[in-house]
């Protein structure tokens, strides 16, 4: 631990005359020209301002031994988010086994500078596994909120059960994160679980609020550079809801695209425009490096987010990366989402997650996966005639995808990886999926074209926005009248699906036993309304060994 910084004392001074006026003139303006260097230089507690924790704290990552823990100190008032400024500060954390800290079991400090914008992590290990712990951190006298976070069982452990928060697509200016308040009350989360678009990039009034920005971003502009990213995480961080489910139990996320921006790919975006918006590759790296910054997410190789993470016997979790190695998104119109040389993962990410699922010895083999891998096809005809009048016209021969930004523009990953699950009777594989703004529950076959005649490989559980604009908003009508007339259509076309709402806000709430996995779907009452209240809509289950979804008509 940093040994405790001197306090210097000003030497009296020994001439006692008054000062003339032209040596007071020059003083001031010798101080002036040395008042940065001398701030940057001296001591952090040498500094009058008392540092404050005005992002909140948060842990993620759950391992058997350890977590990694995370906050942001401001030093001095003028140390805001993206300024680049602000003196090295020294932060020190503790960790206990209970709430008053009278069981201390990890103490330790590090230093906060402007060169990671004050953000601070700490990979605290030799903790007990599934264990609560509670944490806080300190600066200059300055004590931060006190957290909950738990580690995950010892890898040997035979694990009863695990509760998991699910949540995707928080959109700041479309309302407010009451979801996130409702999940932090429960306060029987083993962890929770972010699937992406955790910030988004647009400039104030760009996208989807229905016409009414709820509360503008900041900046206000679209983010492009590291200072812009950083801002835009800080803002987020403010949110009152957002900092009760830090301070609640540990995240475990990944990024989808507007992290970075709207259909992210490995060269571009949607929602880029090369050189008038900078160049593509320095805008990924300073989205990057603004989320590694500000979230407790430890990266498993440099610049990605895919990983994973083991509860025991119960569950292991492989996270992907979907953004980093996809190759451009294809034109619908186009049967190139069939062409064997594009990628959604990127070579060397499908074969880590073909070899994770094979090597498995869990109960329970959990995808945490941000775009949806079932299909989701419309068209006059059956998939039956579409697929051979398809493969003759060059069209996908799984249907026309309405959405080629998921698994649907990248067929070839998703035959491949399915092909491994049958052909190595790989079972109880279940995605967990956000990006779509709805609410699906899912079997995954492996051909949709003869579901539900063809097996089902695995299952989905796709969660939907927390304000995001869905199908009713986008249109502006009644929450409920899109879903009422969509649902049976896309259910009529896509067999596979047992249900889908393509209307309401809200989050998932996931609970797995060695028999099921069945996810708990919430919705809240009003986006728009910082006190909306929270109800149990509906509730899916998979029963071990059938790769199927089944409705469970309550919620655990």
């Amino acid at each position: 631990m940093t040994s405790p910084h001197r306090s210097v004392e000003a030497a009296p001074a020994r001439n006692t005359l008054a000062p003339s006026r032209r040596t007071v003139v020059k003083a001031a303006a010798a101080t002036a020209v040395l008042a940065g260097p001398l701030a940057a230089a001296l001591p952090a507690r040498a500094v009058t301002a008392v540092p404050v924790f005005r992002h909140g704290v948060a842990s993620g990552d759950p391992l058997p031994d350890g977590v990694l823990l995370w906050t942001r100190v401001t030093p001095v008032p003028e140390a805001l988010p993206g300024s680049g400024v602000g003196p090295d500060t020294e932060v020190g954390w503790v960790v206990a086994r209970d709430k008053a800290f009278t069981s201390v079991v990890a103490t330790g400090s590090t230093t906060a500078t402007a060169a990671t914008d004050h953000t601070v992590k700490a990979d605290i290990r030799g903790l007990q596994p599934g264990t609560d712990y509670w944490f806080r951190f300190t600066s200059g006298g300055a004590d931060s909120p006190v957290a909950r976070t738990r580690t995950a069982p010892a890898a040997d452990a035979a694990v009863p059960s695990l509760r998991f928060g699910v949540v995707s697509c928080a959109n700041w200016e479309a309302g407010h994160f009451s979801a996130y308040r409702h999940l932090a009350a429960r306060g029987d989360l083993d962890a929770w679980l972010h699937l992406g678009d955790y910030i988004y990039e647009y400039g104030t009034g760009e996208y989807g609020t229905r016409g009414t920005v709820v509360r503008p971003h900041s900046p206000a502009h679209e983010i492009l550079t590291l200072a812009d990213y950083r801002v835009r995480h800080a803002t987020y961080k403010t949110d009152p809801d957002l900092q009760a489910l830090h301070l609640a139990a540990p995240v475990v996320a990944i990024w989808d695209d507007h992290e970075f921006a709207d259909n992210a790919w490995s060269g571009g975006a949607a929602n880029h425009t090369e050189g008038a918006e900078g160049a593509w590759a320095a805008r990924q790296a300073a989205a990057k490096q603004a989320y590694f910054e500000w979230m407790p997410v430890r990266p498993a190789l440099a610049g990605t987010t895919y990983r994973r993470l083991r509860f025991g016997k119960l569950a292991d979790l492989s996270l992907l990366d979907l953004r980093s190695f996809r190759s451009q998104q294809a034109n619908t119109a186009s049967g190139s989402v069939d062409d064997p040389d594009r990628t959604l993962t990127g070579r060397a990410q499908l074969d880590w997650l073909k070899a994770g699922l094979k090597a498995s010895d869990t109960k329970w083999r959990l995808v945490g996966n941000s775009v949806m891998i079932s299909p989701f096809a419309v068209g006059a005809l059956s998939a039956e005639l579409l697929r051979p009048l398809a493969k003759l016209l060059g069209l996908p021969q799984e249907g026309i995808g309405i959405n080629t930004d998921q698994w649907d523009g990248y067929t070839d990953d998703r035959r491949e990886l399915l092909a491994h699950l049958k052909a190595n009777a790989i079972g109880n594989t279940v995605f967990l999926t956000g990006d779509i703004h709805m609410a699906w529950a899912n079997d995954v076959p492996y051909d949709a074209g003869t579901y539900p005649l063809s097996a089902s490989a695995a299952t989905e559980f796709v969660v939907t926005s927390l304000t995001s604009d869905n199908l009713d908003d986008i249109v502006k009508v009644p929450e409920g009248s899109v879903s009422a007339v969509a649902a049976p259509v896309i259910q009529a076309a896509n067999r596979h699906v047992h249900w889908v709402d393509t209307d309401r806000h809200g989050y998932g709430v996931l609970d797995i036993t060695a028999e099921r996995a069945q996810m708990d779907y919430y919705v809240v009452s009003d986006r728009t309304n910082p006190n909306a209240t929270s109800a149990w809509a509906r509730s899916y289950r998979t029963r071990s060994g059938t790769q199927k979804v089944e409705r469970s008509y309550s919620p655990v």
